[in-house]
């Protein structure tokens, strides 16, 4: 008994240090994103080349999710975590010191690799030693402590006050404290071997045919999360919202994210979490259509956009509960690394299409594709059936 007790406490301590690392992972994004652009913007740069730069974050992501798996498998959890806070850390450092452009952008692949490594790791460990029962819980507490992290990051930026090197310092400072925490307390674990002979590509293709409407979530939140934070401020001013009003109303996605993430991952681990999805896609997808409609009344696109995060906020994480529960453990890394390509995927994707439409003169059509989207998500659930999930016994790639 004592022994059972022992490892619980030690799981849960495990746990916190993880949450503890992705709060820091959130506010280093959190921080960096909009602080370099303002830096960019000093040194007068246009917009576009801001964006373009601001994008080398994304391509960094995507480019880790390509040789995350293997190198998981060499590393082990605990070294790949690692060296992605020393890559953050590295290039925290070196940003106040080389105000350029160019080097900028390899800087921010570097966080970007940095981050998806810490990313990829936290979350596949946390989907490996929670229980089923609690997967949906834990994995909405993951969500939303990068949310807070993330949300935080900006309240970095008074420090400029203080000289320009002054919230790269503090950052800096967490994010080593952080490394410290990992290197000295987490374990040295590895994830389960898969023989040598059997090929990437077939662990994919297996993941896919079991849970691919798991998945897709991770691509929907990317896409809804990148795509809004760059094109709602421009289809505010073409509709007629002030700046202050778009100032105001864009954190209200992340704010319903957080209010409903842990109630709807805890109602998961009790009810279908399918069912849970499919709701959640259907009436996030609604209220997104419906905010043309709102017009330039602040109050109803507050609700339609409370709404919209609180339902779409829980995407990622649930995803990837409902992965774990379909899929056996041998398949969990490829399915991470699916769900982490889906969502750079998404990420890139958004403010191009939601671009391009307004582009075009259709404004509205940044939410109603967007709506769209999720609500064929939603009934599209109706067609993928239950699946067993694969004994642990049984060969996978028979």
């Amino acid at each position: 008994m004592s022994n059972h007790r022992s490892k619980n406490s030690s799981t849960s301590f495990h746990y916190f240090i993880l949450l503890t690392v992705i709060v820091a992972a959130g506010i280093s994004q959190g921080l960096l994103l909009p602080l370099l652009s303002i830096f960019l913007e000093r040194l007068g740069v246009s917009s576009s080349m801001n964006g373009l730069n601001a994008a080398a974050l994304y391509v960094g992501s995507f480019a880790m999710t390509l040789i995350a798996e293997r190198t998981l498998g060499k590393l082990g959890f605990k070294k790949l975590a690692s060296a992605g806070l020393v890559l953050v850390l590295i290039s925290v450092i070196l940003f106040p010191l080389v105000p350029s452009v160019t080097f900028w952008f390899i800087l921010r692949l570097l966080v970007g690799i940095g981050d998806s490594a810490v990313h990829y790791t936290a979350q596949l460990w946390v989907l490996m030693v929670t229980p089923e029962e609690k997967r949906g819980r834990n994995l909405s507490i993951y969500g939303m402590s990068y949310g807070l992290g993330f949300s935080l990051g900006p309240l970095g930026i008074p420090l400029l006050k203080l000289g320009d090197s002054a919230p790269f310092i503090v950052l800096a400072v967490l994010v080593l404290l952080v490394l410290l925490l990992v290197l000295v307390k987490l374990p040295d674990l590895r994830p389960e071997k898969v023989d040598a002979e059997e090929r990437p590509a077939k662990r994919f293709r297996r993941s896919y045919a079991l849970a691919w409407y798991a998945l897709v979530p991770a691509l929907l939140y990317g896409y809804m999360e990148s795509g809004i934070n760059s094109n709602f401020p421009i289809y505010g001013l073409r509709v007629g919202l002030s700046e202050q009003q778009i100032a105001f109303l864009l954190p209200f996605i992340g704010v319903g994210g957080l209010i409903l993430q842990l109630p709807l991952g805890m109602l998961s681990d009790r009810f279908s979490r399918k069912r849970v999805l499919m709701i959640c896609g259907i009436l996030g997808g609604l209220s997104f259509m419906l905010v043309p409609l709102a017009g330039t009344s602040t109050a109803a696109i507050l609700v339609l956009l409370l709404l919209a995060g609180g339902m779409i906020g829980s995407f990622f994480s649930l995803g990837l509960a409902y992965a774990a529960d379909i899929l056996p453990k041998l398949l969990l890394p490829a399915a991470n690394v699916i769900a982490s390509f889906h969502f750079n995927v998404g990420s890139i994707a958004g403010p191009n299409i939601g671009g391009t439409l307004m582009q075009y003169g259709w404004n509205g059509g940044l939410f109603v594709a967007l709506g769209l989207g999720f609500i064929v998500f939603g009934l599209l659930g109706v067609f993928f059936g239950k699946r067993r999930k694969a004994d642990s016994g049984v060969s996978l790639y028979s």
